[in-house]
């Protein structure tokens, strides 16, 4: 199976930049999501 390296090369950095992205807005979303549900209590 010959696989070409530039897709990966090319894809790598948007993955690496979706996942920060995704990581920074879980963290902040996690946040919001226990202070609502503190609030309700």
């Amino acid at each position: 199976m010959d696989f070409d390296m530039r897709v990966v090369i090319v894809l790598a950095p948007v993955a690496i930049a979706a996942g920060w992205a995704l990581f920074n807005i879980g963290a902040a979303a996690l946040r919001q999501l226990q202070s609502f549900l503190n609030k309700e209590a």
